[in-house]
């Protein structure tokens, strides 16, 4: 399945946000053995968690008010010489009617697909690579981006976890993660408004996160 995705190990930078983030340097974060549905659990009270349809609907309804009119925008598909157009104009109306929204301040969670390779002792923890998550929702495909990610991404795990890691990867098991990604809307351009290029006519929407706190939820533990 990760061959569908563009899968790298990432980088990362972000400043202090909070109680417990200064023991780890940037980047680096424990590996957390709960489910993306109990993430309320260690998430600031104010925090909006967007992980499923329902959730992000109601996100983009408070943020944009309705989905577009797809088809119109689509026309006659990517052979259009107008749609790159179209879609350009959606864009910037879009932008201007959102100025000064309180959902854009929101703080908000999104997730997205993860792994872990090998051990690595340099780093401290095991290395963390990931990919986007796409959810079908009633605006279209919704495809989070984030914004300003630099520096290794390591997830800590010590002790008898760490032992169970180990063998699973010497067993030749891939090991998934859920990455958890906290921030805010990007003030300038906050939504992306895009087709599928897979998918002719689908209408694609990419909020644009400016990431403040990383968590590693670990899969099936």
């Amino acid at each position: 399945m990760w061959a569908l995705w563009v899968i790298a190990v990432l980088f990362l930078t972000v400043g202090s946000v909070g109680e417990g983030w200064g023991e780890y340097a940037p980047g680096t974060r424990p590996l957390l053995t709960i489910a993306p549905k109990d993430l309320h659990t260690i998430l600031p009270p104010d925090c909006h968690i967007l992980i499923d349809p329902h959730s992000i609907e109601q996100f983009l309804d408070a943020l944009d008010g309705n989905p577009p009119d797809w088809g119109l925008v689509y026309g006659h598909g990517h052979h259009d010489p107008a749609l790159n157009e179209r879609l350009f104009t959606l864009n910037r109306e879009r932008d201007a009617e959102r100025a000064g929204n309180p959902a854009l301040a929101q703080l908000i969670t999104f997730v997205w697909f993860g792994e872990l390779s090998r051990y690595d002792a340099e780093a401290g923890g095991f290395r963390v690579a990931f990919g986007p998550k796409f959810t079908s929702t009633r605006w279209g495909v919704v495809r989070f981006k984030y914004e300003d990610l630099h520096g290794d991404l390591v997830a800590k795990a010590s002790g008898t976890l760490r032992k169970e890691l180990e063998q699973r990867f010497t067993r030749g098991e891939s090991v998934d993660i859920t990455v958890a990604m906290t921030g805010r809307l990007i003030p300038d351009e906050s939504v992306v408004y895009d087709f599928s290029h897979d998918q002719q006519g689908l209408g694609v929407i990419m909020p644009v996160v400016k990431v403040e706190r990383l968590d590693y939820l670990l899969a099936n533990k």
